[in-house]
């Protein structure tokens, strides 16, 4: 994707934030994702990334009526601590993000 920014900074930032290279895409691309995280979406965002990003394989239909079933108990106990996570070892890692 391209995208064409116009800057107009004072000269002083301008010329040391071209010498150092932040002008350059890679840098603003990093602070951009620096950013992104900063900020509530788009740490939302960067949890939906990770997540697409992990290869396990898929909850079976088991599994995941397990972790509900346990969501409900502890919910119903009083604690919601993270019940659905015990359906499976690998589980925590499905969710976690």
């Amino acid at each position: 994707m391209v995208l064409e920014l116009k800057l107009d900074p004072p000269d002083s930032p301008a010329q040391e934030a071209r010498i150092t290279g932040l002008l350059e895409p890679p840098a603003v691309g990093r602070m951009l994702r620096v950013e992104l995280k900063r900020n509530p979406a788009g740490q939302l965002f960067a949890s939906a990334d990770r997540l697409a990003a992990q290869t396990l394989p898929p909850l079976t239909e088991a599994e995941v009526e397990t972790g509900i079933q346990a969501a409900r108990s502890q919910r119903h106990a009083g604690d919601i601590t993270g019940a659905a996570l015990s359906a499976r070892g690998c589980a925590k890692s499905h969710l976690s993000v």
